[in-house]
């Protein structure tokens, strides 16, 4: 499959953004295309929490974000959602964030796809899993080299784990910040003395 032109095969936002659109158009459908999902949905704009979502016959709502992950770089340390953002989405029993990863190679100008995963955001085991200081928070994955996945799914246990590293995570970021504000205090006060 060629989804990306020469020019753009030596930058893998290229690349990503490529598979991304791809994936949204046209080849996600394909892939759930025997499963009972009445409406595919991939209209979403930049902001948007989701990339691709669909509906199925019971009225669950599945918004999925699509990653791209080169598999020759050493590190890929992708944001997935804002902390706030799921907790919200989570308050409705009915809806599930999925997280679709593609990996893959690059050789010769093609492309050359080696995993992919397709799971709710609560399969990803928090062993593989950060807190970004953006916002509220943001969920990355660590490394997307080292992926680790919880089966079966508990959806309360995984938020109220989320819950508990929030809470490690503030308290970390109030003591950075306390250093921040006496080192820009001793500024002021080298400043204000000249």
């Amino acid at each position: 499959m060629h989804i990306v032109s020469k020019n753009s095969m030596s930058s893998p936002r290229s690349i990503g953004d490529a598979v991304q659109d791809f994936l949204a158009n046209r080849g996600f459908a394909e892939a759930i295309r025997d499963c009972d999902v009445p409406l595919i949905t991939s209209d979403f704009s930049r902001r948007s929490m989701e990339d691709i979502a669909f509906e199925d016959n019971n009225g669950n709502y599945y918004a999925v974000d699509v990653k791209t992950h080169n598999l020759s770089t050493q590190f890929n340390m992708p944001n997935l959602i804002s902390v706030k953002r799921l907790a919200n989405f989570y308050e409705n029993d009915n809806n599930t964030f999925c997280i679709l990863i593609v990996s893959y190679q690059t050789t010769n100008n093609s492309i050359q796809y080696k995993d992919c995963y397709f799971k709710p955001i609560e399969e990803f085991s928090w062993n593989c899993l950060t807190l970004g200081a953006l916002g509220w928070g943001q969920i990355q994955i660590a490394n997307a080299n080292t992926l680790s996945f919880n089966t079966p799914v508990n959806r309360k246990t995984w938020m109220l784990d989320m819950c508990n590293k929030l809470e490690v995570f503030y308290d970390e970021e109030i003591g950075k910040i306390g250093e921040r504000k006496n080192w820009f205090y001793d500024i002021r006060r080298k400043w204000e003395n000249k």
